[in-house]
């Protein structure tokens, strides 16, 4: 469980930009959340003083640079919508850090380097942990639909990663998921990680389970569960585990695979 100290503060946003449609980054001074977060967690925002939206919305932690915080979103709802249109200057409430992250620190030292799987809007966390990580030649493969989806390709090869790309309609890349993708490099034997790392669609998650079994390959995954309280009171996005129902939002949102028992 997590026993980090939880701090709520007013901020203010310093730079917010749009990097394709309905896909922005915010950053946002907040030193004392800085000073905790690890890779994986998260902050919740409450958006606006009036009743609706009236509960905070979870956003991932997708880089920390100096006193600052780092978000990336998709615009999928009204919460996201009111953030998508606030203005350097303005100010959020947010609490955090929240959640448990990834364990990364023996995989950072590790002679073989971990792979981190994304896919879809599962970049988010990621980028921090590769930033964590600091492996030489780390593979990161990237899933989405289309190529026009594609995120932070260009900031992970930045790090220094091998990034492979996936496309479900075959227009960048390998045609087909990113677990696809996955399970294709390790068959080939192009690759023995010693960790795999994942963030996405629950449905990718899942095959990343199985791969994970089936390869004897140590994986976290970061669940993505709607969340209402964000800090463990409501139980609404408690997900089934072999001790029992743990919430996302406290015990999580990281897991291992082999705690997990999937519908």
């Amino acid at each position: 469980m997590n026993s980090q100290k939880m701090v709520q503060i007013k901020t203010r946003i310093l730079h917010k930009k749009a990097i394709q449609e309905k896909y922005f980054r915010l950053i946002i001074n907040a030193p004392q959340i800085v000073n905790s977060a690890k890779p994986g967690q998260f902050v919740g925002i409450r958006l606006t003083d009036a009743s609706e939206p009236l509960l905070r919305r979870p956003f991932s932690i997708h880089r920390v640079r100096g006193k600052n915080i780092e978000l990336l979103y998709e615009v999928v709802g009204l919460g996201s919508e009111i953030l998508s249109q606030k203005k350097p200057g303005e100010y959020l409430d947010i609490i955090g850090p929240l959640g448990n992250g990834f364990s990364y620190q023996l995989s950072a030292i590790s002679y073989q380097p971990p792979i981190l799987v994304a896919g879809g809007m599962g970049v988010a966390p990621l980028l921090f942990l590769a930033e964590k990580l600091g492996h030489a030649n780390m593979l990161v493969l990237i899933g989405a639909k289309t190529k026009k989806q594609i995120l932070c390709e260009k900031e992970f090869k930045e790090l220094g990663c091998d990034v492979r790309i996936s496309t479900d309609d075959g227009s960048k890349g390998f045609k087909g998921k990113a677990a696809d993708l996955l399970k294709h490099l390790l068959s080939a034997k192009s690759r023995e990680p010693s960790t795999i790392y994942a963030c996405g669609p629950k449905p990718m998650l899942k095959e990343i389970a199985v791969i994970s079994r089936d390869y004897n390959i140590p994986a976290q995954i970061s669940l993505e569960e709607h969340m209402a309280c964000g800090i463990g009171a409501c139980l609404g996005c408690a997900v089934n585990t072999k001790e029992g129902y743990k919430r996302v939002c406290q015990e999580g949102p990281v897991f291992n695979t082999d705690e997990i028992i999937w519908d």
